[in-house]
């Protein structure tokens, strides 16, 4: 018997060619998890809302992409991917039939609004889309970016028609007139430009807003613009002289978005000061204003027949309104303001998340449903934390204040005051007798948590106090700033016992091992490991990257080339061993290290923003993570196991005394099936792709696995799944006697099998897109093949020049699409010189298929 060690991960295999059944009938969030996921909760927050021409649609562009809800029922159709990036732009052709997304990577994409098939990918800009456009008679497409520019394209085609310069700073809104002669842009320059559409000229510059003009609408008649900008000043301008008519005021805060009713009647705006007002488009009159939200309005959108006025709020609601009385109609739920912190309870069994919307929220961590919204915070929330035993929860806001909850019954305690700015750390000592809270007014305060009273405070940093933790024993506190030091504090004595200075940036988080004698630290410069007894360093954790030298490379580019990089890290925390740090960055990683080695074990990627927080379940069998997307991932946590271990998790899934494929065509007979199952190999509740991993990875060390096979971390792959049938198809005829199974569950399983391996068998060699597009300075270039080929990758330049050839060698059919299977150029020549920014092109040729496509290297 092998007797290796096994890291069960979800990140063995590709998520997007995985056989999912029923997969609409899962919980929205659900859809499109990232490989390693087993849970979202939360469907992240949106950027912009636009309703479908006939009304039957409503599209809101978000973190994890597209959401379509059918307006009639308000359930959601479908999520159209992001692929890893938010979307921060939608339009819909004026016929309806395409879907236009802007990404924050700067990809555009036109979908088929019916299918969801992509139709074309637009990869021009370099920077985050924020504004998309269609032509009155929808064969030009308008695009503004945070690049500055605009770009004019052929919908039809994809080609790009002009490129328009003139802006000096990031665009935030484009439209046309509405006979579809000019096109209209406004920036973060505070000016907005008209352009000739056919041409591509600059017919003038509008200059009078004094701060960012962040949207602009032209009215159904064509006869007025509306232009709204920060300082919460809406023009409306006369588009036959360019001349203001008049200005709007009202709103206290920035205009997020305008919008003209389709009969031309009303106009509405959305604001920062959480309101949307609703004025007389002819007379500017006020009419209503609509206060239900209780953060940020980003966007509007009206029903085609104008009857109703819906708007998105960053209090994870779109609501939508009477048009014309203002009356509230409904609310769609379930979106989630980005995730500032997120923490177990003691037993595991409750999620807290923070968000930016003054709100704690309490998840079920088992079943992901939502079990309480906090309220009562005056302003952002930006710490939560429990208490040892799992009762009270704690929250620190910018506010100025920490509220105390009950953590079962989400009752409010009380309010702790005394900071004179507002809170970003929290901690208890171990017995929950005492909160620790660290203030942007550099102090650190102790409260008593049964009386509430004030203990004193600890004053010796000079910048905010970012992170604390107390030693296991609690007679000690470290504390990390912002002025690039940590300090270790003897609470017995008040005093300073050791500070560290060794970091060269902020220091967002540190956590102490299980055992006390080890501190671990992250910021924006390191991720390091200390001893708490003397202070010294004992290790910098350092991200491992991959640089390809040519064998031909000269002899001074093959020495001193770095093979890692300094991590980086906003949270931090131990698995409950002490033998793996978790950490999470802003670069949207989550990355697990060895404690006694130093080296980077896994990462897990998903999160569209930086990572915020992570926490590991009591159990150590779950990472959750948090991000500014708005959504909480758990991840099944892959802690090495022996084979004892696994076989204990296993056991014999038909009691017939053998471990054999038998079992693994009995889990996959069970797909899908919720409750106590003895296929639900980790009693995560659902039979699913995890436990046929998990069996996998047992018959591997217990020598029962097909011949030659290996169940490691590799992908799973077709040849696999084809050896398992076989051996699997022999048994009734081996075995017919003794088979401990009814036949209908056996064929069940050989049919989900022959699924699996039907998605993993590609029906043609294909070329993707390389990810991520823009890149600097490296890429991977996925593919599929349909028949096995000598496969090499050829990059050139945009005047047709060889810039580097890949040989990948013999590759056998199947999917090469993530990063540990698609072929991988780091921005190099073939003399390993970085090449300089611009178009380039790649060719795949694996036998007689050859297919090119683009890319593009900004620096």
């Amino acid at each position: 018997m092998k007797r290796t060690h096994l890291f069960i991960l979800f990140i063995l295999l590709i998520g997007t060619i995985l056989y999912q059944p029923n997969l609409l009938a899962q919980d929205s969030p659900q859809w499109h998890l990232p490989e390693g996921a087993t849970k979202r909760l939360g469907k992240g927050w949106l950027y912009e809302i636009q309703y479908s021409p006939d009304g039957t649609r409503l599209a809101a562009a978000g973190t994890l992409g597209v959401w379509i809800y059918d307006t009639a029922t308000d359930e959601e159709i479908t999520l159209l991917n992001g692929f890893g990036w938010g979307v921060s732009a939608l339009t819909y052709s004026p016929n309806g039939k395409v879907l236009v997304s802007g990404s924050a990577s700067g990809t555009i994409r036109l979908w088929d609004s019916e299918t969801g098939e992509i139709l074309q990918t637009l990869n021009q800009h370099w920077r985050s889309v924020r504004s998309l456009a269609f032509s009155p008679d929808g064969s030009m497409l308008a695009s503004g970016s945070r690049d500055r520019t605009v770009r004019l394209w052929n919908p039809q085609t994809g080609d790009l028609l002009h490129t328009l310069r003139g802006h000096t700073d990031g665009l935030n809104s484009v439209a046309f007139s509405v006979d579809g002669s000019t096109v209209i842009s406004a920036g973060r320059d505070d000016t907005i430009k008209i352009w000739d559409a056919s041409s591509g000229d600059l017919l003038k510059t509008l200059e009078e807003h004094r701060d960012n003009v962040a949207s602009i609408v032209v009215s159904p008649d064509g006869k007025t613009l509306a232009s709204g900008d920060l300082n919460a000043i809406i023009h409306l301008w006369d588009t036959a002289t360019w001349t203001i008519k008049q200005t709007l005021f009202g709103h206290t805060s920035y205009i997020y978005d305008l919008k003209f009713s389709p009969d031309g009647r009303v106009l509405a705006s959305a604001s920062e000061d959480d309101t949307v007002r609703v004025w007389d488009a002819v007379t500017g009159d006020h009419l209503y204003t609509l206060s239900d939200h209780t953060a940020d309005v980003f966007g509007l959108a009206f029903t085609p027949d104008s009857s109703v006025l819906t708007s998105g709020g960053w209090d994870a609601s779109i609501r939508s309104w009477d048009a014309i009385t203002g009356r509230h109609l409904k609310t769609i739920t379930g979106h989630t303001d980005a995730v500032a912190s997120v923490t177990y309870s003691a037993d595991g069994r409750i999620l807290a998340t923070r968000s930016w919307d003054k709100t704690i929220r309490l998840w079920d961590a088992d079943t992901g449903q939502l079990q309480h919204v906090l309220s009562g915070h005056q302003d952002d929330v930006d710490v939560v934390v429990f208490s040892p035993d799992g009762t009270t929860l704690a929250s620190g806001s910018q506010d100025n204040t920490v509220r105390l909850w009950n953590a079962i019954t989400g009752e409010h305690i009380k309010t702790l005051r005394g900071h004179y700015s507002y809170l970003i750390s929290l901690a208890f000592s171990p017995d929950g007798s005492i909160l620790a809270s660290g203030s942007e007014d550099d102090s650190i305060r102790l409260w008593r948590v049964a009386t509430g009273r004030y203990l004193g405070g600890l004053w010796e940093h000079e910048a905010g106090v970012e992170t604390l933790a107390f030693s296991p024993d609690g007679t000690m506190l470290a504390s990390g700033s912002r002025d690039d030091r940590i300090i270790l504090w003897d609470l017995r004595t008040g005093d300073a016992i050791h500070t560290i200075s060794e970091h060269e940036d902020d220091v967002w988080a540190v956590a102490f091992s299980p055992d006390g004698t080890k501190l671990a630290s992250g910021g924006g410069d390191t991720v390091s490991l200390w001893d708490v007894a003397t202070a010294e360093l004992l290790q910098t954790f350092r991200r491992p990257i991959d640089i390809e030298i040519p064998i031909d490379a000269p002899e001074e580019l093959t020495g001193d080339v770095p093979t890692d990089l300094p991590a980086n890290a906003t949270s931090m925390v131990f698995s409950p061993d002490g033998k793996v740090l978790v950490s999470g960055s802003y670069d949207r990683t989550i990355r697990l290290w060895d404690i006694a080695t130093g080296e980077q074990l896994r990462t897990l990627e998903g999160h569209t923003y930086s990572i915020t927080s992570v926490a590991v379940s009591p159990n150590g069998t779950t990472i959750a993570s948090g991000s500014v997307d708005g959504t909480v991932i758990l991840w099944a946590f892959p802690l090495p196991m022996s084979i004892e271990q696994v076989l204990t998790v296993l056991a014999d899934v038909n009691n017939d005394g053998t471990l054999d494929v038998l079992d693994l065509v009995l889990v996959a007979s069970n797909f899908g099936v919720s409750g106590e199952s003895p296929a639900d190999l980790n009693d995560d509740g659902v039979v699913n792709l995890l436990d046929l991993y998990l069996i996998a990875n047992a018959l591997d060390n217990v020598d029962a696995a097909p011949s030659g096979q290996s169940f490691s971390n590799d992908q799973l792959t077709a040849a696999q799944v084809e050896e398992w049938l076989t051996l699997a198809k022999q048994i009734p005829s081996q075995n017919s006697q003794n088979l401990k199974v009814d036949m209908l569950s056996y064929q069940r399983g050989i049919h989900v099998l022959e699924q699996i391996l039907q998605n993993l068998t590609p029906k043609e060699t294909t070329l993707f897109a390389n990810y991520p597009n823009p890149f600097n300075p490296e890429t991977w270039i996925p593919y599929q093949l349909a028949t096995p080929a000598e496969v090499t990758l050829t990059i050139y330049a945009a005047d047709g020049k060889v810039v580097r050839t890949l040989t990948l060698g013999h590759q056998p059919i199947g999917i090469y699409q993530s990063k540990n299977r698609a072929a991988y150029w780091d921005g190099k020549n073939a003399i390993g010189e970085p090449v300089t920014s611009g178009i380039y092109f790649y060719t795949l040729s694996a036998g007689d298929f050859a297919a090119t496509r683009k890319m593009l290297i900004v620096k």
